[in-house]
């Protein structure tokens, strides 16, 4: 079949973009939501219905009614032993809740104004990437395309908070079937322009893990009408949050992290935190994220206190958000975590959840070849920037079930970098439409460049 026209395709992925926007997945603990979170399977059947139109397989796979994983997959045509690598287009249906009296637009109208923004939560994170994605594989499929490995697109549950694990590792445990060589899912695409007239463009490698601690001030309980009686946890709460600050790291050794400042910088790293000082000024973006990357950052986020105001408590304790380097133990944050808070103060540490590991993938690939091939026939000219994510993506799972190379990228040109850090669980959250476009046009390359 003739393959549709650009406008075409772009009227198609804008209308399954506002779709998906339009289902409220919103995804946090029914306490907060005064409702069951996520709500997924509305918006999976949504999509399995488009690519089922198009003549793609799909199957929806639920471990709660309500919350559904879509699969789809175009066969490849190579028998299992041929050595053809199979493909996944990844994504997730959930999005974080979004208060309207922030928003210039109601966060779920997926509104597009004349500027051609649309506006929306999950319009970066990711709802935009999952449209182009399944807008892609829906034209591959009603083009005739037939690959030499698997294709699969993946759009899972659950992935903003995890807890109810019903998502991409339940779905990995539940279908060993579902074992794709390469994928590439959310993260990187955001094009930085830099001092010295180069262009880059990142590419997510991998992902930090966490690990959250727990720290309980330890004093003695009193009336609060005697200050001075008892030992109020409160202060000594409030001395160790000081101690804490804003939990950024120390410097930890990390190959990845230099070969990131090796392309920024156009020189080995001799001193990472020197080197990360530089880097940081190079485009605002990076001033943030690549000081993350330095190590195990522990950023203060839960304080507890008395549960009377008149009652001065005997513990007091904060949660610090601990996002550690692939490779990272749990006795290695236990001792960073101590170092932090020092020896004179009585205190507990505990750790709420378990470690759950970062991971990444070779920054060499075959895929990082086929990204940049399909940009260079495009005509971008930006140089490919391999980065560690700070926060965590279900590619991590992935890895672990198997997959070779799982990579974060979908490209933007119209929409800038600043736009798009903003946007991450942030109010008025939006994308430009060109790039909802642009995205279904380097999936569709993508897939043939590699099958």
């Amino acid at each position: 079949m003739t393959p549709l026209p650009l406008f075409e395709l772009q009227r198609e992925v804008i209308e399954v973009a506002r779709a998906l926007i339009r289902f409220d997945t919103s995804n946090a603990p029914e306490a907060a939501l005064g409702r069951p979170p996520g709500n997924e399977t509305v918006a999976a059947a949504y999509l399995r219905d488009h690519l089922t139109a198009a003549g793609v397989d799909c199957e929806l796979i639920a471990r709660e009614p309500h919350r559904a994983n879509l699969v789809a997959r175009i066969p490849g045509t190579g028998s299992a032993d041929s050595g053809h690598p199979s493909l996944a287009f990844v994504g997730h249906l959930d999005v974080v809740p979004a208060d309207p009296r922030d928003w210039t637009h109601p966060p779920f109208a997926a509104v597009v104004d004349e500027g051609g923004w649309l506006w929306g939560r999950g319009a970066i994170d990711m709802k935009d990437q999952v449209a182009a994605r399944v807008v892609a594989m829906a034209e591959l499929a009603r083009s005739g395309f037939r690959p030499k490995g698997d294709l699969w697109l993946i759009a899972v549950a659950d992935e903003e908070d995890g807890q109810a694990d019903v998502g991409m590792r339940w779905l990995l445990e539940a279908r060993p079937d579902i074992r794709p060589d390469l994928a590439i899912n959310e993260g990187g695409g955001e094009r930085l322009p830099l001092p010295d007239g180069r262009v880059v463009q990142t590419v997510s490698v991998g992902e930090k893990g966490t690990y959250p601690a727990r720290v309980v001030a330890v004093g003695e309980a009193g009336h609060a009408s005697m200050p001075t009686l008892g030992d109020n946890a409160v202060p000594l709460l409030g001395e160790l949050l000081r101690r804490v600050g804003r939990g950024m790291p120390a410097s930890r050794p990390s190959e990845l992290v230099d070969r990131t400042l090796e392309v920024l910088l156009g020189e080995p790293v001799s001193d990472r935190a020197t080197a990360i000082a530089r880097a940081a000024t190079l485009h605002p973006v990076l001033e943030h994220t690549l000081p993350a990357l330095l190590g195990t950052t522990m950023a203060p986020t839960l304080l507890t206190g008395s549960s009377k105001r008149n009652v001065m408590p005997a513990r007091a304790f904060m949660e610090l958000d601990c996002r550690i380097l692939p490779g990272t133990t749990e006795a290695e944050v236990e001792h960073e975590v101590r170092a932090r808070l020092g020896a004179d103060l009585a205190y507990e540490l505990e750790w709420p959840e378990e470690l759950v590991a970062g991971s990444a993938s070779p920054a060499t690939s075959a895929l990082m070849t086929a990204i940049s091939s399909v940009l260079t026939a495009s005509g971008d000219d930006a140089e490919l920037l391999p980065m560690l994510c700070t926060g965590f993506t279900d590619s991590v799972y992935l890895r672990a079930a198997g997959t070779a190379t799982a990579y974060g990228f979908s490209p933007y040109r119209a929409t800038s970098a600043d736009v798009i850090s903003a946007g991450f669980h942030n109010a008025d959250e939006r994308v430009h439409i060109d790039d909802l476009l642009l995205s279904v046009e380097f999936h569709i390359a993508l897939a043939r460049e590699l099958l």
